[in-house]
């Protein structure tokens, strides 16, 4: 159930109601949300096992509206996991394979030409980008050339090609694989490209009884029915719901304080990042954090944004906005440590300066 009690409008208790009313939701609106998300995750683990972290995680940038990247080594299953949302959600779902010798006319689309009764001309075929769900299949093995292609899509959901600009279909969202960089053939995204993904989302290695399981799934022949439990309009209302959920001032502020702490030349950085970071979060880090922390604040059965939602998506909003200096790379550090370390020590009480 929905809990109602202790709503706060920045440090003042005020009228639940009042917020609620602000909010333009209500409670069956909330459980609707909760059971359809449900139904969902439910429905991705008949095929996805031991992944729910992920899973959720995923659906939390789809119901912000934002693009996901997976990393993991290969045969996680990041790829079934993609496939298997978007039939679920009953999206027009479309796969590029990155390769080294892809070219951004594969992605984007190119103009061709064609003869008619009237004649030559030319004519725009559509990339495979233009589709609901793009699965951008090891997005790191392509050239940087091709992997910027993707960059006006993610941000604007448009491309532009010979001086026109086409709009792609509503909605639209990449969910992109990686391999570690560290792996042989492999190319590092553009740090303006890294900057438009929502969360970077971290596929682990299964567990020994989660690895039982799957080799008992996928060893016979009875692969499990994914059944569609949504659509595109079910979603845009999701979202819609979602982005309504009121965030008190002190937990924006909180959120504010902890953008400002991974800059190394803000005051409010410590010592570790002064000495190990090159550049801090984007304003977008400050958003995936917010505009998932009220997702998840919904899916906890809460109407407002508390400070246990920021902390739970902290990690895969901001691990991948760290740049690091030579020197924290050298000593191992990652954005995961740091992101960690800052969670204990920013104030939660306290205003931005």
């Amino acid at each position: 159930m929905v809990n109602r009690d202790n709503i706060v409008d920045g440090d003042k208790m005020v009228d639940r109601d009042k917020i609620v009313n602000r909010a333009k939701i209500d409670e069956a609106q909330v459980q609707e949300v909760v059971n359809r998300v449900r139904q969902i995750e439910e429905e991705v683990s008949r095929v996805m096992v031991g992944q729910g972290e992920v899973i959720r995680q995923v659906l939390l940038t789809l119901m912000a509206g934002g693009h996901t990247l997976l990393e993991g080594v290969p045969g996680l299953g990041k790829t079934l996991l993609v496939r298997t949302l978007g039939r679920a959600l009953g999206l027009k779902f479309a796969r590029i394979q990155f390769t080294p010798d892809l070219m951004p006319a594969d992605i984007i689309g190119t103009n061709i030409m064609t003869e008619t009764d009237q004649g030559r001309g030319f004519k725009f075929q559509p990339g495979a980008v233009f589709a609901n769900l793009v699965l951008a299949d090891e997005i790191n093995r392509a050239t940087p050339k091709t992997q910027s292609a993707l960059l006006e899509a993610m941000q604007e959901r448009t491309v532009s090609v010979a001086g026109v600009t086409r709009p792609l279909p509503e909605p639209f969202f990449v969910l992109a694989t990686q391999n570690p960089l560290e792996m042989e053939g492999t190319y590092p995204l553009p740090e303006a490209q890294m900057d438009r993904f929502l969360f970077k989302v971290q596929v682990d290695f299964p567990g020994e009884a989660d690895l039982r399981d799957i080799l008992l799934r996928t060893t016979v022949h009875d692969e499990p029915e994914v059944n569609q439990v949504a659509d595109a309009a079910d979603l845009a209302g999701l979202i819609k719901t979602a982005a309504a959920v009121p965030a008190a001032g002190h937990v924006t502020d909180y959120i504010i304080r902890l953008i400002l702490a991974t800059h190394p030349e803000r005051p409010e950085a410590s010592e570790r990042i002064r000495k190990y970071v090159r550049y801090g979060a984007s304003p977008r880090g400050g958003q995936a954090i917010l505009l998932t922390a009220r997702i998840r604040a919904l899916l906890e059965g809460r109407f407002n944004v508390a400070f246990e939602d920021v902390e739970a998506v902290a990690l895969p909003a901001l691990r991948h906005r760290f740049f690091l200096n030579f020197e924290g790379e050298a000593e191992g550090i990652t954005g995961d440590i740091l992101i960690k370390e800052l969670l204990e020590s920013v104030p939660k009480a306290g205003g931005v300066k």
